[in-house]
């Protein structure tokens, strides 16, 4: 490991209990720092009303000023009751398609969470999974806090263990066989992440609204490699969160995140393209195995600075 990635982790890794909820309460009364949860969600109605529920209780109500000053449920098209359940929680729900609606929604995540920019106002954006169990309000508290405690903080990852079943440790697949070998040849500076494809970060907006966003899988590897770009090492940071309890995809699912994760990857070496942006996987059939083949996500959104209806926004 590299000297400044060593002193990285003893400088720039703590523990959501580092920072209790009264003292961040204190400095963003302070500083006047607003922040703005999101939850991106597709089909998750079984567990997103916990989690908002969890945010509202402990993070919104009944604190002498509140912590989370927005919280917005993205529904990415859900088939089932998620944005029912949302709003009954107590969140503001918005489907991806409502907003900027001049351009044609892409299915993603990472569409999702690019977009969530123009549906919120925070200066400090969270992002949560909606598909966790056992929710924990340090999830944000803890990401949080050092964006409230250090100016120089920028950009900070939640880590914490992955039980894979009964199996401790044994969750992140893609992120052990995928990511983090990418990153160590690669972007050996951001070799410190425990997580570095969790999906619960929170940055500060004026970084965010000048990366561009993968739409699909890829967003958090290259959200991460390009704000250490933009913003170096430094302004990076990791909060130990405790353990992460969601579900869990099928290996077939794996192998299309893979493939969006090392496209991005490629992306951000080259700046080129994939010569075939698809992948095939097999499923055994009645007479053998069947070929399915899958587009790679090859699509991603510009800065939102370069955006006019964000722009517009701001000017009003």
């Amino acid at each position: 490991m590299l000297e400044e990635v060593e002193r990285w982790l003893a400088d720039r890794s703590w523990s959501a209990a580092d920072r209790p909820l009264d003292q961040l309460l204190d400095l963003k009364r302070a500083a006047g720092t607003t922040v703005s949860v999101v939850l991106p969600a597709l089909d998750e109605e079984a567990t997103v009303g916990a989690i908002v529920e969890v945010v509202r209780r402990e993070l919104i109500e009944g604190l002498p000023v509140p912590l989370v000053d927005e919280l917005v449920v993205v529904d990415s098209g859900s088939a089932d009751r998620t944005a029912e359940v949302a709003a009954k929680a107590g969140a503001r729900v918005v489907h991806r398609d409502e907003i900027l609606p001049r351009i044609p929604a892409l299915p993603g995540k990472g569409e999702v969470l690019w977009r969530s920019l123009l549906a919120t106002t925070g200066d400090v954006v969270c992002f949560v999974d909606a598909d966790l169990r056992d929710f924990s309000a340090s999830f944000v508290s803890g990401i949080v806090g050092p964006l409230l405690t250090d100016p120089g903080v920028q950009f900070v990852k939640a880590m914490y263990d992955r039980p894979l079943g009964d199996a401790p440790g044994q969750g992140g697949r893609v992120t052990e066989l995928v990511a983090r070998p990418l990153l160590n040849l690669h972007w050996p500076q951001l070799a410190g992440f425990v997580q570095p494809l969790g999906g619960e970060y929170a940055v500060r907006r004026s970084l965010l609204e000048r990366l561009p966003f993968p739409v699909g899988y890829g967003v958090e590897l290259g959200l991460l490699v390009d704000a250490l770009h933009t913003v170096g090492l430094d302004a990076l940071a990791q909060v130990d969160v405790g353990v992460r309890l969601h579900r869990h995809q099928d290996g077939q699912a794996l192998g299309r995140m893979a493939a969006a994760i090392y496209r991005t990857a490629q992306v951000r070496l080259s700046r080129g393209h994939l010569v075939r942006p698809e992948l095939t996987q097999f499923e055994r059939g009645p007479e053998g195995f069947v070929p399915h083949t899958y587009p790679v996500d090859t699509e991603e959104r510009p800065p939102m600075l370069g955006v006019k209806e964000y722009g517009r926004r701001h000017v009003a």
